[in-house]
């Protein structure tokens, strides 16, 4: 039961960073995969980042390579730099148990996720 909230949304212009964190609440997640999604209106929920925390491994969406970086400790972040406005969406913060999935980009494969924390990017 492992409970997943999010933080560290909120507005930022366009070329500006915002770091979100996901802490979990309850439960281990150190031998999860965690992943962030997010949900911009009117659209299907989309793949991120996901981070595999035994290797540290990361893997990225391909829109957000090299402008957004995954990473974790205790706690599951996602530095987002370089901000476009069609960046605005809700992310969500998400975790599978083991086995471990370097490449976990579909929603379906993951059991826990957070209440979502809104990012708008102004023009």
């Amino acid at each position: 039961q492992v409970q997943l909230v999010e933080s560290g949304g909120g507005l930022v212009q366009a070329g500006g960073s915002l770091r979100l964190s996901c802490a979990a609440s309850s439960g281990t997640v150190s031998s999860y995969t965690m992943a962030w999604f997010r949900q911009a209106p009117g659209k299907d929920r989309e793949f991120v980042a996901v981070f595999t925390w035994l290797t540290s491994n990361t893997y990225y969406a391909n829109s957000v390579k090299g402008r957004f970086t995954i990473s974790g400790d205790n706690t599951l972040y996602l530095q987002m730099n370089s901000l476009k406005p069609e960046n605005t969406a809700v992310y969500y913060c998400a975790a599978k148990p083991p086995p471990s999935s370097d490449y976990a980009a579909r929603e379906s494969m993951y059991a826990y996720w957070g209440q979502g924390t809104q990012v708008t990017v102004s023009s």
